[in-house]
């Protein structure tokens, strides 16, 4: 498959699933439906903002106005649910997914600029984790990112595959598999056994 082509088709797999996610969080907190639309839409597209701004490109969804269609669509499946319901397991592998794609395209897309390997890394995690940090800040709760699930450290895990995997040559599918598949392993194994990392505690 052609490497641009794929690009694309990751992109539009992790903006549904973030702006699933993020339009889910918004209908619990009781937003209208436009408070839903934004939230979704900064869920999805805010990390890949931040990332290409950090390099000195356009936003992705200036380059690409299709983007905006798989966040309508999630709206729209959110809205037709109706009710209010606790993001469940299959948003959260949707959530997963997602932030498997956008560190490895993150990545990707940093290092085809040019970046330095330590700004990469960087980088890949702000694309990752972004959109589901201010999804939260803005829905008033408490952000996933800074206390649960370890969501910047398996970001950091695929990105750390990525680089390291790019630094060697290898083809770029087998890169973006591994390092996709080491971000999904870390977050799940973290879901199913409840972990996180080390807390200030009292003493």
């Amino acid at each position: 498959m052609d490497l641009e082509l794929l690009v694309y088709s990751l992109d539009l797999v992790s903006t549904f699933a973030f702006a699933l996610v993020g339009a889910r969080v918004a209908a619990n907190k009781g937003l209208d439906y436009g408070g839903i639309l934004l939230i979704a839409a900064i869920a999805a597209i805010s990390g890949g903002t931040l990332r290409n701004i950090f390099i000195g490109q356009r936003p992705p969804w200036i380059q690409y106005p299709w983007l905006f269609l798989p966040i309508i669509a999630a709206v729209v499946i959110t809205i037709a649910i109706g009710k209010k319901q606790e993001v469940g397991r299959f948003a959260l592998s949707l959530d997963t997914l997602g932030l498997a794609v956008a560190t490895v395209s993150s990545a990707q897309f940093a290092l085809t600029n040019d970046a330095p390997v330590l700004a990469a890394l960087v980088l890949a995690i702000v694309g990752a984790v972004s959109g589901g940090l201010f999804r939260d800040i803005l829905c008033q709760v408490q952000p996933v990112l800074l206390h649960r699930e370890t969501v910047g450290t398996s970001a950091f895990a695929g990105a750390i595959f990525y680089i390291a995997m790019a630094s060697f040559g290898i083809n770029e599918g087998v890169t973006a598999l591994v390092s996709g598949l080491a971000v999904v392993a870390v977050r799940e194994i973290s879901i199913k056994f409840n972990w996180n990392l080390p807390k200030v505690i009292s003493r």
